[in-house]
C-alpha cells in the first residue's frame, strides 16, 4: 500500500544520505582531497626560487659580444643586468606585498570561505607569473624592472593568500586527526616544486633562454589553477554531505576583523617565533647560489644551485615524517625550540668556516622540516577554526615583513656593483652573521613561547598520552564534530 511505499522511500532516502556522509567522512575521501589540495603551490613555489637559480643570469652582462673563450666557457654571463639590489628587491617586494595584503586576504577567506580564496588567488598567481616572464622580453630598457616588479607584486600577494585558504582547508580536513602529517604532505608537495625547480631550471635556461624559461613556470601556475577548481568541488560535495556546509557560512558571516583583540599572548609568540627563524632560511635561499660560487672556489652555477637545493632536497623527505612524528608525540613547542637551536651551528659553519656547504644547507633542510612541521600546525591549535584565515593571515604578514626587512639588509650589505659577478668573502660574511642574530632571536622566542604555553595550559606541549586522556575526559566526539572545535574543546565556532 502507500504507507507502505512511502516508508521504503523514506528509508531508501535515509541509507542513501547515510552512505554519502559516510564517503565523506572516510579517511578516503579527505586525503584525495589533500592530493590535489597540495597541488595547489606545486607550480607557485617551483616559480618562487627561479630568480635564485638563474642569479648569475638575472644580474648578468646584457651582451657578451667582446668576451674570451676558456676551456669551454666564456668570462662573461649574459642576462638582464641587474644589480644586487635589484635583484634583492624581486623578493624583498614578495615579501612586501605579501606583508600588506595576507591580513585582509585571511580575513575575506574566512568571510567568503577557502573555495573562494583558492580559485581567486590561483588565477592571480598564474597573471603574476606571466607578467614577470613578460618583463624578461624588456631586458635592457626601462621597462625591465617596473614590470618584473609588478609581476612579483601580483604573484607574492596571491600565494600568500593561496597558502592561507590551502591551510585552512587542511585545518578543517584534518584536525583532530593527522593534522601535522597532513601539513608535512602539503609541504612536501609544494617543495617538490622547489627542488624542481633547482634540478630542472638551469639546463631548461642553457637549452632555450631565460625568457622560455619563465614562461615554463607560469604553465606550472596554470596547472596549479586547475588543481584548485578540483579541490572546490571535493570541498563543496564533502561539507555538502557532512551537512556542514551551511553551518559554514552562518558562522562565516559572524566573523569580524576585530576578532583580532582575541588573540591570545601564545598566539603572538608563535607568530614571532616563525617569523624569526624564517628570516634565517628564506634570505639564505635566496642568495644561496651566488654565495657558494663566491665563497668555495670549483662549483659550477648548476653545482652550486643543486647545493642550494639540498635545503629543500633533505626537507622534501623529511616533512610527512616529522609530521608523524609530531602528531605521535606532540611536544611542538619543544620540537620548535630544539630545531632553532640546532640551527644556530649552521650559520657558524657558512660565517667563520669553509666546511663544505653541502654540509650546511643539508643540516638547514633538516632543522626547516621539523621547525615547519611543530610551527605552523600549531597555529590551528591556539585559534577557533572561524578564525583561522585571519589568524594565518596575520602570522604570514608579520614573518614577510621580517623577510622583507631581511632582505633589504642583505642588499645593503652586498653592496651595489653593477654587473659585478664577484662579491667579496666579508660582505657574505656579515650577511651570515646577520642571518645567525635572527636564528638567535629565534630561540628566544621560542624559550619564552614554552614558558607562556605552560602557564595557559600547555596545548602546544601537550603529549599524545596526555590528549589521548583528555579526550577521554570528554564525550565521545562525532565523526565530523572535530572539524569545527577549536583547542579548548568547544564545538561551536566563535
Amino acid at each position: 500500500n502507500k504507507v507502505q511505499v512511502g516508508c521504503v522511500c523514506r528509508l531508501e532516502t535515509a541509507i542513501y544520505i547515510g552512505n554519502m556522509v559516510q564517503a565523506a567522512a572516510t579517511a578516503y575521501y579527505r586525503f584525495t582531497l589533500l592530493i590535489f589540495n597540495c597541488l595547489l603551490t606545486f607550480g607557485s613555489y617551483f616559480c618562487f626560487d627561479m630568480p635564485s637559480v638563474l642569479q648569475q643570469q638575472f644580474q648578468g652582462n646584457l651582451t657578451c659580444l667582446n668576451s674570451t673563450e676558456s676551456n669551454e666557457t666564456t668570462n662573461c654571463v649574459e642576462g638582464l643586468g641587474m644589480t644586487p639590489q635589484q635583484y634583492n628587491l624581486l623578493y624583498a617586494i614578495y615579501a612586501w606585498t605579501n606583508a600588506v595584503v595576507v591580513t585582509l586576504s585571511g580575513f575575506l577567506t574566512d568571510k567568503l570561505g577557502s573555495r573562494v580564496g583558492i580559485n581567486l588567488f590561483s588565477f592571480l598567481i598564474v597573471l603574476g607569473s606571466a607578467t614577470f616572464a613578460l618583463g624578461s622580453h624588456f631586458k635592457g630598457t626601462s621597462y625591465l624592472l617596473p614590470l618584473m616588479l609588478i609581476g612579483r607584486l601580483l604573484f607574492g600577494s596571491s600565494n600568500g593568500s593561496l597558502i592561507i585558504a590551502q591551510d585552512r582547508i587542511i585545518a578543517f580536513w584534518f584536525k583532530g586527526r593527522e593534522l601535522s602529517l597532513a601539513f608535512g604532505l602539503h609541504l612536501t608537495c609544494s617543495r617538490l616544486g622547489s627542488v624542481l625547480n633547482f634540478f630542472l631550471t638551469p639546463s631548461f635556461e642553457r637549452n632555450f633562454g631565460i625568457q622560455w624559461t619563465l614562461w615554463g613556470g607560469m604553465l606550472l601556475c596554470v596547472l596549479s589553477f586547475f588543481s584548485a577548481i578540483i579541490v572546490s568541488v571535493l570541498d563543496k560535495v564533502g561539507t555538502k554531505q557532512l551537512g556542514l556546509d551551511a553551518l559554514l557560512q552562518e558562522e562565516s558571516k559572524k566573523v569580524r576583523f576585530r576578532d583580532i583583540r582575541h588573540l591570545s599572548l601564545r598566539y603572538w609568540l608563535l607568530v614571532v617565533t616563525i617569523m624569526f627563524f624564517y628570516n634565517g632560511i628564506f634570505p639564505f635561499v635566496a642568495d644561496a647560489s651566488k654565495f657558494i660560487q663566491d665563497k668555495y672556489s670549483g662549483y659550477s652555477q648548476q653545482e652550486a644551485s643543486y647545493i642550494a637545493g639540498a635545503i629543500y632536497d633533505s626537507s622534501l623527505l623529511l616533512f610527512s615524517i616529522a609530521g608523524i612524528l609530531v602528531d605521535y608525540v606532540g611536544l611542538r613547542a619543544i620540537i620548535a625550540l630544539i630545531s632553532a637551536v640546532l640551527t644556530l651551528p649552521v650559520f657558524a659553519l657558512l660565517a667563520f668556516t669553509f666546511v663544505p656547504p653541502l654540509v650546511s644547507t643539508i643540516w638547514l633542510g633538516i632543522t626547516y622540516s621539523f621547525a615547519a612541521a611543530s610551527l605552523w600546525p600549531s597555529v590551528f591549535l591556539v585559534v577557533p577554526h572561524a578564525n583561522i584565515g585571519i589568524a594565518l593571515g596575520l602570522a604570514t604578514s608579520v614573518q614577510m615583513i621580517g623577510i622583507g626587512l631581511c632582505h633589504l639588509v642583505v642588499g645593503q650589505l652586498l653592496g651595489n656593483q653593477s654587473r659585478n659577478l664577484k662579491i667579496l668573502v666579508w660582505h657574505w660574511q656579515q650577511v651570515m652573521i646577520f642571518l645567525l642574530a635572527n636564528i638567535i632571536s629565534c630561540v628566544i622566542a621560542s624559550i619564552f613561547l614554552n614558558i607562556v604555553d605552560k602557564w595557559e595550559g600547555g596545548a602546544l606541549n601537550m603529549t599524545t598520552k596526555h590528549s589521548e586522556s583528555a579526550q577521554q575526559e570528554t564525550p565521545e566526539p562525532s565523526e565530523t564534530s572535530p572539524l569545527l572545535r577549536d583547542s579548548s574543546g568547544e564545538n561551536r565556532i566563535n
